[in-house]
């Protein structure tokens, strides 16, 4: 009775294991480091709209490849108790993958724009192309923005899912 119960058991507890692993895609924590620039109204990939605020650079680290980024929304902060010179916002964001895959996400944030330059970011990801579809997880940015250059740069830190 123990020469069949045994791979009984066995079989079962494996197959127990199976279901949790096929529904989470595997996550790695990334760490890495950005730098972009402004992209003018109707340059590039940034919309033909006079207040369009778009950039474009790359990033290195845990997640490597180009990005662009385009601000589809900002309020003031300061009727919410904040600054005169800080601006929430929300965007989206993709990045390209040096093997050819984009990577989505939804991006929000605030940033110092009259004052010190400072900002601080969430990218949600929301899936992808090719290795990244069906991407998940985000990544917390926090760098700094010089108006005068046009030049972002900064640090990240998250977790990357990928089915």
């Amino acid at each position: 009775m123990t020469r069949w119960f045994q791979p009984i058991v066995a079989w079962g507890v494996l197959l127990m294991a199976i279901p949790p692993v096929l529904a989470d895609p595997p996550c790695k924590p990334v760490v890495g480091h950005f730098e972009a620039v402004v992209v003018l109204p109707g340059q590039g990939h940034c919309p033909a709209i006079s207040t369009a605020f778009c950039t474009a650079g790359r990033v290195w680290g845990g997640i490597r490849g180009n990005y662009q980024f385009v601000m589809t929304g900002e309020t003031p902060s300061a009727p919410l108790g904040g600054l005169p010179t800080i601006q929430f916002f929300a965007g989206t964001s993709t990045i390209f993958s040096r093997k050819g895959d984009q990577l989505f996400g939804t991006d929000t944030g605030s940033i110092d724009v009259g004052g010190q330059g400072g900002f601080a970011s969430l990218i949600t990801f929301t899936g992808g192309t090719g290795g990244m579809d069906g991407a998940s997880g985000q990544i917390r940015l926090r760098g700094e923005f010089d108006a005068q250059e046009g030049a972002t740069n900064g640090d990240y830190l998250g977790t990357l899912c990928k089915p």
